[in-house]
């Protein structure tokens, strides 16, 4: 790749916000309002152009519009209708955003399931949002069928071939007509009408089902698509989760709405990440800052140097693991951004400023107003002056990051919420700088610099950032509690030297007749992956605060040397999974980046 060859190379910030604002302004306008609709019209225009690509499959345009005209065709045929609710368990795929882009064109809305949560969870999922049927891909049929126990009378449909007591939507949408379906009342779905539900845990608890509506769909693939200035001959490579909102819209809908391919892959492997770009011909790369560190892990590949990235777009990256990635591979263009799924406001670091998630531009703050203002990161509550109203702080200081709600008119800043009404009212701040005005809580502590510049720097409750994925503190020690013999648990992040967010620790107060090895058994069982604790701490008590709240983070930071922690302590090993001592010679590999987790 030779940096510079393209004139996307040194783009100017300025234009980055000028393409995205005008790629926003025009939705709908004299076109399509809703990205199905808009998917007709893309099938016409860019034909066998190739749209989303796989080893499974591909589909070029046409083939796309013609698969969403089947999935809508079999949806009716399936006795849905405007306003049901679908849950897609299903791997990444081309099928996968076929899928969820039929049934939405004829107004179901379809609920994203995350393929690592297991039984409870999924069940709970399923529910909080009523969903009347599940689709479940190949598999996932062993997960699908124990969470079928606990869901009731729903309808279940396989698609693919693993052998399921279910009919098999993949055939029989195969088997309906590409010609237009017919529509409910005979109307498409509006803009405000909700598209998908996109689970995010929140702060607390299990996850919770964020409303996203088909504006919101659109906003967010034209959006992204001006800040990429991407175009028909760009490729995007896609390894997120498609069940989160940047691997399933963001990072596909970017592409599309501009007639660019999608390379898709079930998932990320390092090993082989420079190969598939270089023999893909991926020209973007849509990452979370984890992945970046995985990448430098890596022993140098004959293929890095042979790409042709011209940008990577995510969020999460390190200040120090950017300025590396960008050295060894040469890549022309970072563009790292803040975003969260149900919130109302995004910040974009158009500048390539390492370690900065973003600034909003003078004449955009206006109409986007974000604040940093004083809160307490052991209760989650905020602090108020004597008249009641909140205190920004100063630059350079760290304070909770929120944003004023705007009408449900409003573009920026306006506010869709859960599927839970109650759980949408607690992300509200009222009364904040005067009577009357409404704020979104991030939950994100942030600072800000005398330049504008925004950093990321905790989260705010009982939620910790690791391998990509927010663990909910409240679910970890729930599960820890059914555990055999286990009294008392309470769980908290720590930082690991050389590794993103932070890990998961468990201190555990245990009867007799406790076992490490059935506990890590139950724990598998009961959490994905990313969620069972990679340290475990055994005490003979825990220390409370004056209002009987647990002391996580006294707990957090005496952290687990074991040359100054007394308690017994253990570390998950991976390639056995079970929990072993963390011993002064764990403890050294690990902190040298040596011990895999």
């Amino acid at each position: 790749m030779k940096v510079g060859s393209d004139e996307r190379h040194s783009p100017s910030p300025l234009q980055a916000w000028v393409r995205a604002l005008s790629a926003t302004a025009s939705i709908g306008a004299q076109g399509p309002a809703t990205l199905p609709q808009l998917i007709e019209h893309l099938g016409e225009q860019f034909s066998t152009a190739p749209a989303l690509l796989s080893a499974q499959c591909t589909y070029d345009y046409r083939q796309l519009a013609d698969a969403t005209r089947r999935y809508a065709r079999w949806g009716r045929s399936q006795g849905l209708a405007a306003g049901d609710v679908v849950g897609l368990l299903m791997h990444n795929s081309p099928e996968y955003l076929a899928l969820w882009l039929g049934l939405t064109r004829m107004g179901v809305s379809v609920a994203l399931l995350n393929t690592q949560l297991r039984a409870g969870a999924l069940a709970h999922c399923i529910g909080v949002v009523q969903a009347r049927g599940v689709i479940v891909g190949p598999g996932l049929g062993i997960i699908a069928l124990q969470t079928q126990a606990l869901t009731g009378s729903l309808r279940w449909w396989s698609h693919g071939e693993e052998q399921l007591p279910w009919p098999r939507a993949d055939l029989a949408a195969a088997a309906e007509s590409t010609a237009a379906p017919p529509l409910g009342h005979g109307t498409e779905p509006s803009p405000q009408q909700r598209a998908l539900y996109i689970y995010t845990s929140g702060t607390t608890g299990l996850p919770k089902a964020a409303n996203i509506s088909h504006r919101r769909v659109m906003q967010w693939a034209h959006w992204f698509s001006g800040m990429m200035d991407v175009r028909s001959a760009d490729r995007m490579y896609d390894c997120l989760p498609m069940y989160h909102s940047i691997g399933g819209v963001v990072a596909t809908g970017a592409a599309l709405v501009a007639g660019a391919s999608v390379v898709v892959r079930e998932r990320f492997s390092a090993r082989e990440f420079w190969r598939d770009v270089v023999e893909q011909r991926c020209t973007l790369f849509q990452y979370i800052g984890e992945l970046c560190r995985y990448l430098l892990a890596q022993p140098p590949d004959e293929y890095e140097s042979r790409h042709s990235l011209r940008l990577c777009c995510g969020n999460g990256l390190r200040r120090d693991v950017w300025l590396a990635f960008q050295q060894r591979f040469r890549v022309a263009q970072i563009l790292e951004y803040y975003a969260a799924t149900e919130a109302n406001f995004s910040l974009y670091n158009c500048e390539g400023r390492p370690g900065a998630i973003g600034r909003i531009p003078p004449f955009l703050s206006h109409r986007l107003r974000v604040a940093l203002i004083r809160s307490d990161a052991h209760t989650a509550g905020v602090w108020r002056e004597p008249s009641g109203h909140c205190r920004r702080v100063a630059a350079g200081e760290v304070g909770e990051a929120i944003c004023e709600i705007a009408g449900a008119e409003a573009g920026a800043g306006q506010y869709e919420g859960y599927s839970d009404p109650q759980a949408s009212q607690q992300k509200v701040l009222r009364d904040v700088f005067k009577p009357g005005d409404a704020w979104y809580r991030s939950g994100d502590l942030m600072r800000q610099d005398e330049s504008g510049f925004f950093y990321f720097v905790d989260r705010i409750g009982d939620t910790f950032r690791w391998k990509g994925e927010n663990v909910s503190t409240t679910e970890v020690t729930a599960a820890l509690e059914r555990c055999a013999h286990v009294r008392e648990a309470v769980v908290y992040g720590v930082e690991v030297a050389g590794h993103e967010g932070r890990a998961g620790m468990a201190a555990l107060v245990v009867a007799p007749g406790f076992e490490l090895a059935e506990c890590a058994r139950e724990l598998a069982t009961a959490l994905p992956a990313y969620a069972q604790p990679l340290l475990l701490r055994l005490v003979t008590q825990l220390e409370r605060t004056g209002t009987f709240k647990l002391n996580k983070q006294g707990l957090s930071a005496e952290g687990f040397d074991p040359a100054r922690v007394a308690d017994p302590l253990y570390i998950a090993e991976r390639a056995t999974r079970r929990y072993v001592p963390l011993d002064a010679s764990r403890y050294a590999e690990l902190l040298a980046g040596r011990l895999p987790v």
